[in-house]
């Protein structure tokens, strides 16, 4: 199978080549200023965009398989246009498309969020995924929107180095006790992914794991895998801060869960 990977050398998109060169796909990923490392790979530079550079990479590659995981939360051109883009670009080429979402395009009023939901974004960011939602579904109508959440890993993650930075005393900060969401873990996250794209399945899907957890209660146990003194690490409240931004937004991802075979794990689980 023919995979081309968009944002390839991102924290998701290189485990997305990792896992799809690994199962003997054909694999293409693009990158913004550095390719990744993974060998066998076609590394092709990609600014989404630019959609006459999506459609000529796409046509070239003529991939069966698309997943979009390039994002950029200050830039609304890369988040909401070049997710239109690329969508264009898989649809006039025939190739499956998977779109990464995110839980940003929910307020929290709700707090507890399946697939029906409708996106209510408090934030630019939020906005810009709800709005790549709208143009991803009206292109191309097959496709899966994923919506995802905090995106862990074994170490490589943002989250995680912030963690680390803050236990260590290397910056300045607090993580926070009022900021609830439900992390996934990257190997989990592309294998499911990688899953949908495999299936018939279309729309919107959940992929969060289990558990909702606090940025500060998420900070402790990343702190005790890696033996750092998580007695070192400052809490607060956001509310307290004056920082604007959804609170508490938890996936429900029941639906998601009883149509593919990956386990999607909660933190207490995968971080233990």
């Amino acid at each position: 199978m023919r995979v081309l990977i968009v944002g390839g050398s991102g924290f998701l998109g290189g485990e997305l080549v990792r896992q799809s060169s690994s199962a003997g796909y054909e694999v293409t990923a693009t990158y913004s200023s550095r390719s990744g490392e993974t060998a066998g790979v076609e590394w092709l530079p990609l600014d989404v965009r630019r959609r006459e550079d999506v459609d000529a990479l796409v046509r070239s590659v003529r991939p069966e398989v698309v997943i979009n995981a390039a994002y950029r939360q200050t830039d609304w051109a890369t988040a909401a246009t070049g997710s239109a883009n690329v969508a264009l670009a898989a649809s006039a080429t025939g190739g499956r498309l998977v779109h990464v979402s995110s839980d940003a395009v929910f307020s929290g009023a709700a707090i507890r969020y399946d697939e029906t939901c409708v996106p209510d974004p408090i934030t630019p960011y939020g906005a810009a995924k709800a709005a790549a939602e709208t143009a991803v579904s009206a292109i191309a109508p097959t496709a899966v929107l994923a919506r995802t959440s905090l995106i862990i890993g074994d170490g490589g993650s943002p989250h995680e180095a912030l963690v680390r930075s803050l236990a260590t005393g290397q910056v300045k900060g607090m993580l926070f006790t009022d900021v609830v969401r439900c992390p996934v873990h990257v190997v989990d996250l592309a294998a499911a992914l990688l899953e949908l794209a495999a299936s018939e399945y279309h729309g919107v899907h959940h992929v969060a794991g289990t558990d909702a957890v606090t940025r500060y209660e998420l900070g402790l146990l990343i702190a005790r895998r890696d033996g750092l003194d998580a007695d070192r690490l400052p809490a607060g409240r956001r509310a307290e801060t004056g920082l604007s931004g959804p609170a508490d937004v938890r996936l429900e991802c029941d639906m998601t869960q009883r149509r593919i075979r990956t386990v999607l794990r909660g933190a207490r689980r995968f971080l233990s």
